[in-house]
This record gives C-alpha cells, structure tokens and sequence, in this order.
C-alpha cells in the first residue's frame, strides 16, 4: 500500500488529524520507514488502532500477528521477494487447496492471482498493518542451514583458509545481503549479525541444546527467542563464528574470548565482543554488540535528575580522588563512566584507562586492554599510569586490596583517579573496601563520590496505556501517602514496536552518595551499610527506590521494574 493512500483511510477514519498525516508523509519521504511506523513512534495511534481502521476499510477480518503462530513452511509457499514487494505474507493452509494470506492492502485483485499462480491454492485475504507483516517477514523467513550440513566440512577448511585474513584486513562488506556468495553457514550467521543490528539487541546468544540450536536476542534487557536450527548444525555455527573471531577452532574445550570487527552497508563499523563456552550439547556463543553510535556520552541524558546530576558533574571536577561507581553487570556503568571522559576530555588533560575489555576506542583518552596471560593486570597498569604524568586514570574494576591500595594512592597524589566495583548500593561500596583490608581513614581521605545505578524498561511510546493500581501498592513501594494521588501509572500494552513487550529502551536510576563530614565521622567509628544507608538518606542521598519512583511517577517506567531493581527504603 502507498503511504498516500495509507493515509488518506487514516484520515477518513479520524484516527489522526490531516496535519499530522502530512507532516509524517514528508518524513516518511525523507527516512523511507513505514508511514505508519512513523505515526506510532510518534504516539498518533497504536498498532491495534490501525488494525481496526483497516478492518472497517476494506471490510475483511484482521488478525494480529504478533499473537499469532504461524508454520514457517506454510509462511514459506510465498518467496520472500513477494512478500516483501507486496507487504503480504501467508498465514495458514484451511484444508487442502485453500491460502489464508495477511495482506496490508488486500484490494490488488492482479497480486491474488500472481499468489494462485506461484502457490496453486485459492487465496483467502485478512488485513493485518504494513509493521506486523514486516515483523513477522523478518522472524519467518531467516536462514536455515539444516540441510546444509554435508558440504560444510570443505568449505570450513576453505574458510580458515581465506576468511579469517579477509575479516582481519577488509571487515566484512554488506552482512546485510543475503546473495553474497559463501556457504549456506556464512550466509546464516551472517543474516543474524545483520538482523541483530537492525533491531538494536545488546545480546545475542547461540545455544545448542540435545534437539536444536536455539537463537536468542536479548533486546531492551529482554530475552527473545528469534530462530531455531537442527542440533547437528551447532558445530558448523561454532566454526564459522570463532573463524570470524580469529579463535581456535580446534579448541572445543575451554571458554575463548574474541571480536569481530564489522562494516556495515552504510560504511558504519561494528564490533562484536565473542564469548565461547562450552556446554554437555556443544559451544555455546554470545555476542555482545559493540555500537559506537549509541554510545551516550551527553551526561544530561543518562537518567540522572537535575540535582543528582549537578552533584555528579561536581564529583568530576574534583582535581583528585577517588568516584566510584557501582553495580551488577549489565547496569550501565560503563555508559556512565565513559560520558565522564567524555566530560572531561580536554586537550589539556591527561587521560588514561585501563579495561578489561576496552569496549568502544575514545579519541583523545589512552585506553589499555588488560592481559592477564602477560601480566597486564589493573594492578601493573595502575603502577604504570603513576609514571605516565596522567591527570585522570580510569581503573575498569577493583577487584582486591593490591589495586584498591595503588588507586587509593593515586587519588590522594594529585589524580583523579575513576573507578567500578560489585556492591549492591552505594553504602555497601565503604563496607567492601574495608573489607579488602582499606584503612577506614584511607576510605575517608580519597573517596569523593559514589554512584550506585541500576537500569529499568522503559514504557513504549506506542503503546503504553494509563493504568490503575489500588493506592496501598504504592504505600507499601514507599510512596507518601499524600503524595499517590500525583502518581500517573503507565504501562505498555505490547505491540509491534516493542516486539510485543510494553518496553522500548531503558533508562537509568542512580543513588549518589556525597562523602559529608558527618559520614567520614561515621565510617571512622566503624558503622555498618545499613547505619551509613540511614545517614546518607538523611544528609540528602536520593536512594535508588526513590530515583525509581521519580521516573514511575512520570509514567516512564513500570512497577515491575522498580521492585526488581531497588530495595524499599528502611525507615
């Protein structure tokens, strides 16, 4: 259907003004996205809105697609260039000779009979959006190497012959094409890294059970199972990838680390960091997407509220100490760390990390990648940095009294010094450096801040909806009773947008814990996380419950999300 045409029913349905529409054609003219993708990214309509325009339209039944399982061999009567040219894909076979085909403009009579001719069935037209038949092109019509085995094991010899040195030198040109020539194993994994980077994932894991190999992305903070493979195709997956990862591909016993460095269509590069494991049904792989692009170095639009972030910026212009900042992994402290360098990054400051791994390369900023297998250790790079005239050192972890000591020592000689550890709030971060065997007056005399952080969904634009809950849920979270009435819970439905999920994105919540004389004082005296937790609150610590109850507030985020990732306040 054209974007004309898919406007003027929206317009005729009153779904979204006549303004609205034209602005978003000539978006649509500019980005070449879907028209109705651009109206439910800009929260005119919803999916299930269009769904039943549609359905008035063309007077046919709808179906919602994303609710919908469909067999990929009747998906595949169809060739996907038809699909795709046409914004149709089958949905179901009803008895022997009859096709239920989802069409988004089922009105060409002259595409009905091209689909008669190609599948030799009579064609049963429903209506579904142009975005949920597009979904459901992309997740149907992947790759599938099962019947492909009995010529991988030439061309893998093949491979590691003439591939690895290719991605080593060249990168990989255009994953995104399918008819590139190699082996039917090049072209799936290949269709995956692609996919992986249409759709934004963080995550993608390759996992080999005893029936099949099961591909997943994890997208949003979420797990999605996006393709499954015969069991007996794990191994040649393995290969290829490890291949591309300048891996042993002769090791299948012990974990491997790597990156593959790839170039996109558009010129754009990408790193995957590779992680190989091996399990009782074969290697499990998980790729990490390394995307310098989405990167947020802007420290305003990293979650934190004006006065925490006011009190950030200060910990950072401190000309010596230490910053701490905490969390489980996967909580986005290396977002926040970088967008301090990024901050701090001057042509006259001396920057120096060191990363285990350096995950996106920093013009300006000296970043060094340990090796433990050379006795590149925090600990050796730290001692190193100190005779390198540094102004700012970034230390990717502290992991035990030897580095702790070493940054302790940086931060009371003039640097600032900037580093990670694992606690579960800011607290507890004074608890565990004790406990490696820090001198509580060392802690006190270096320290300057710490940030403890943690990431929540956030509601999809497109779909998200007023909710209701009963007022004591949100007592018993901590809100003041006076204050629910001001809460404006919301939540996402699920739709096409967020595949299905109510989130879209993340954002962070943060608890900033300032080192106050009355704190020193209390740290000297040997207080405990839950007396120091008591006493920050009191000297104007925002707690990561009551950062997560800002955002609920606002209607940026959900329920779930705040329980699970923040503790209730102790009174």
């Amino acid at each position: 259907m054209t974007p004309n045409k898919l406007g003027e029913i929206i317009i005729k349905s009153g779904l979204v003004p006549p303004a609205a529409i034209a602005k978003a054609l000539e978006e649509q003219k500019k980005s070449g996205q879907k028209l109705s993708q651009i109206l439910i990214g800009q929260g005119l309509m919803k999916d299930v809105q269009l769904l039943k325009v549609l359905e008035k339209h063309f007077q046919l039944p709808g179906i919602d697609l994303s609710n919908f399982q469909m067999q990929r061999e009747v998906v595949q009567m169809i060739p996907r260039a038809v699909c795709d040219k046409n914004d149709l894909i089958a949905v179901q076979k009803a008895g022997s000779n009859v096709l239920v085909v989802a069409f988004a403009d089922p009105s060409d009579v002259f595409v009905k009979e091209d689909l008669r001719f190609i599948t030799k069935c009579r064609i049963q037209p429903v209506v579904a959006t142009e975005l949920a038949i597009l979904n459901a092109i992309d997740k149907y019509y992947s790759a599938n190497v099962g019947v492909i085995l009995q010529q991988v094991a030439s061309e893998q010899e093949k491979d590691r012959e003439n591939v690895a040195p290719q991605i080593a030198e060249d990168a990989i040109d255009d994953i995104a094409n399918e008819n590139d020539s190699g082996s039917p194993i090049v072209k799936f994994v290949n269709a995956m890294l692609a996919e992986a980077v249409k759709k934004r994932v963080s995550d993608i894991h390759f996992e080999p059970y005893e029936k099949r190999l099961r591909v997943r992305f994890r997208m949003d903070g979420n797990m999605v199972e996006v393709n499954s493979q015969p069991s007996d195709s794990g191994s040649a997956i393995s290969s290829r990838i490890k291949i591309m990862a300048k891996l042993d591909i002769s090791e299948r016993r012990r974990p491997q680390d790597g990156r593959i460095k790839v170039r996109l269509k558009n010129g754009k590069d990408m790193d995957f960091r590779v992680s190989v494991l091996p399990t009782i049904w074969g290697e499990k792989i998980v790729m990490r997407l390394l995307d310098k692009s989405n990167l947020q170095l802007d420290m305003t639009k990293l979650g934190l509220e004006k006065e925490d972030l006011d009190i950030f910026k200060e910990g950072i212009s401190h000309p010596q100490g230490l910053l701490l900042i905490t969390g489980p992994t996967g909580s986005g402290k290396t977002t926040t760390i970088y967008s301090a360098l990024a901050e701090l990054n001057k042509p006259d400051v001396n920057i120096s990390t060191a990363e285990d791994p350096v995950e996106f390369n920093l013009d300006g900023i000296n970043q060094v990648q340990m090796n433990p297998d050379i006795d590149l250790t925090f600990t050796t790079a730290l001692k190193s940095f100190l005779r390198q005239d540094p102004d700012v050192i970034m230390v990717g972890e502290i992991r035990d009294l030897e580095t702790a000591e070493i940054a302790a020592k940086a931060a009371s000689t003039g640097h600032l010094v900037v580093s990670t550890l694992h606690t579960n709030d800011a607290p507890q971060t004074i608890i565990r450096l004790t406990e490696m065997g820090v001198p509580a007056y060392v802690v006190t005399s270096t320290v300057n801040l710490i940030v403890a952080q943690r990431l929540v969904g956030r509601n999809c634009e497109a779909c998200k909806v007023p909710i209701q809950v009963v007022p004591e849920m949100l007592i018993d979270l901590g809100v003041d009773p006076a204050e629910v009435g001001e809460y404006k819970l919301m939540k996402g439905r699920g739709c096409n947008i967020c595949n299905n999920t109510g989130i879209k994105g993340r954002i962070a919540i943060f608890e900033l814990m300032k080192m106050t004389d009355k704190i020193k004082e209390a740290i000297l005296k040997g207080a405990n996380a839950e007396d120091l937790r008591i006493l920050a609150r009191q000297e104007g610590m925002r707690t990561l419950r009551r950062s997560g109850l800002l955002k609920l507030k606002r209607g940026e985020t959900t329920i779930e999300d705040v329980i699970q990732t923040s503790m209730r306040d102790v009174e």
